[in-house]
């Protein structure tokens, strides 16, 4: 469903005015990276899902 350097869309978008996130950590936490001014956050597993709308893009992988 999402992975280690996808972009995601959550349902709230963040106060710097953009709502795409990319995943940076995973784990029982997942750390996720503001696109737009690079401000970092960790919530649970359990958070992330209900709080996730969408994967907007996957990550390439080689």
């Amino acid at each position: 469903m999402y992975g280690m350097h996808d972009i995601v869309e959550m349902k709230k978008p963040h106060p710097c005015g953009t709502n795409r996130w990319e995943i940076i950590r995973m784990g029982a936490d997942i750390k996720v990276q503001c696109t737009g001014c690079g401000h970092i956050i960790m919530i649970s597993r359990r958070q992330f899902e209900k709080r996730l709308k969408k994967v907007l893009e996957k990550h390439a992988e080689n």
